[in-house]
């Protein structure tokens, strides 16, 4: 009786899980569309280059964003597709999305946030965008070298004074 029922338990639990798979395969068993979307590095500067590999993209496709010029993605073995895109000189800072069509597969794919392009920096100048001290800056230093004046003086005076006694 023990084993009917556990053998009719693992027959339905096996059964649940067999009809919770996607059936989401094309005809030679390769899957339909794009699955997977990873772009690497993940921060990037302007002029930099990004590869971008897919899976679940047998045939190749193409890649875009608004970061870079569409990209053609090569099979590279098995369904995973790979291609290198260079990010335009004028892209804006922040994240992008990059959205993948696979040839033969009429469903895209969109990775929101998949990489982050850093601003320029002002080389050589230690990335300060002014010139020069500010009147803050004028009026911190003055400050700092009339204390160390004033500090020194009050010592001197009383080093003197102690000669005295």
């Amino acid at each position: 009786m023990r084993t009917t029922r556990t053998l009719a338990a693992l027959a339905t639990a096996v059964a649940a899980l067999g009809l919770a798979t996607p059936v989401a395969t094309a005809r030679d068993g390769m899957p339909v569309g794009p699955s997977n979307i990873v772009a690497l590095p993940s921060v990037i500067a302007r002029g930099g280059q990004l590869t971008i590999t897919v899976d679940g993209c047998h045939r190749g496709g193409t890649a875009t964003s608004d970061a870079f010029r569409p990209t053609t993605l090569s099979p590279v073995g098995g369904s995973t597709a790979k291609g290198t895109a260079t990010i335009d000189r004028k892209a804006r800072p922040g994240s992008h999305s990059i959205t993948v069509h696979c040839t033969g597969s009429s469903r895209p794919l969109t990775h929101p946030n998949a990489f982050s392009v850093i601003g320029g920096v002002r080389g050589g100048l230690g990335g300060s965008t002014s010139t020069g001290a500010t009147p803050t800056d004028m009026a911190i230093g003055g400050g700092l070298i009339a204390a160390a004046v004033i500090g020194g003086g009050v010592f001197w005076m009383r080093r003197r004074a102690e000669k005295r006694i």
